[in-house]
């Protein structure tokens, strides 16, 4: 009985181990792409589909980091972005995605903390690389 306790134990330990990244963006088809590329690496993945479900779900499942989309309805991701910064102690990892061109964007993301700021369309190497560099 206790081989079998020990065995439980350490899948369970196995699975919390997983660095969890949530993914706060509207359009299915890049948060399918994202969601398979990341769990074939092994991380834990938590979706929202627009800006206040992504903050709610920040707030409540404290991800190792997330990738947030800069437009998108009901809140945008600057808004969520800038939330998270005010209201939390330690800063969360942030990966920001935009269509959009403007480098003021950029430059006001980076303002409020953003650690990676990437432009759609990306490859999905670059999406990857950016994550493991942030959580090792």
């Amino acid at each position: 009985m206790t081989k079998e306790k020990d065995s439980d134990a350490a899948t369970s330990s196995d699975k919390d181990a997983a660095q969890r990244i949530l993914l706060v963006d509207d359009d299915t088809e890049i948060i399918e792409a994202m969601r398979y590329a990341l769990e074939t690496k092994g991380y834990h993945v938590l979706v929202a589909r627009d800006g206040n479900q992504g903050l709610a779900m920040a707030e409540r499942e404290d991800p190792d980091l997330v990738i947030l989309d800069m437009m998108m309805p009901k809140r945008s991701g600057f808004l969520v972005l800038e939330k998270l910064r005010r209201t939390r102690p330690i800063p969360m990892r942030i990966i920001m995605i935009t269509a959009n061109e403007g480098s003021r964007h950029k430059a006001y993301a980076e303002m409020l903390g953003v650690d990676d700021y990437i432009r759609k369309p990306f490859p999905m190497d670059r999406l990857i690389d950016s994550v493991q560099k942030l959580l090792a």
